[in-house]
């Protein structure tokens, strides 16, 4: 659930006007979502700690540049984005090695995320989704997980990735036609359970 955007920006405000307290408030309130964004790019507890750390840091120096007629849940979204995509070079995993231009690609498949069997573990659901997102190239990782587990919208997710709605539309749908190819390469088991199509 978000949280009014003013009630943010005043915080930041009075964070620049030198309330380190105001800050620490800020870091309170969106630390959980961003915990929750880190984990879809690493296992590790202690990269997820120190990538949620650095993007504070990074948001507190850079704070005199944020805009405040905008989202401060969605600027500081994308420095974490930006600073997990960081850590993933950093330990040799390109974002976007090998991956095709998603708007030049011709689509394959599509529809939404097929519907987990309902007697399955949610501890089990996790460990397979976490499994498969693994598969996904980060440039459609980045934007599945925005979309289906941030629950962002696409202007949300065109500020945070600094691209156009239209390519995120494009993007989400490839992205989606690769979950489902890795799901049903990896668990083909769901082959035979019905898809659900949301509109």
């Amino acid at each position: 659930m978000h949280r009014p955007q003013n009630d943010d920006a005043h915080l930041v405000t009075r964070t620049l006007d030198g309330d380190q307290l105001a800050f620490q408030e800020l870091v309170q309130r969106h630390s959980e979502r961003l915990f929750s964004l880190v984990r879809h790019y690493t296992k590790s507890a202690a990269e997820i700690e120190d990538v949620v750390q650095e993007t504070f840091l990074k948001a507190f120096s850079k704070l005199e540049t944020f805009q405040l007629q905008s989202s401060f849940s969605t600027w500081i979204h994308r420095i974490a984005v930006n600073t997990a995509l960081d850590m993933l070079k950093r330990r040799g995993r390109s974002p976007v090695t090998a991956v095709e231009d998603p708007e030049l690609a011709a689509p394959a498949g599509g529809g939404n995320l097929p519907a987990p069997d309902a007697a399955m573990a949610r501890e089990e659901i996790a460990q397979v989704t976490h499994r498969v997102l693994e598969e996904l190239p980060e440039i459609f990782r980045t934007v599945l997980v925005l979309r289906e587990f941030e629950e962002q919208s696409y202007l949300e997710i065109a500020e945070v990735l600094d691209i156009s709605i239209g390519t995120v539309e494009s993007r989400l749908f490839r992205a989606r036609a690769r979950f489902k190819d890795a799901l049903l390469r990896l668990y083909p088991e769901y082959g035979e359970a019905p898809e659900e199509n949301v509109s």
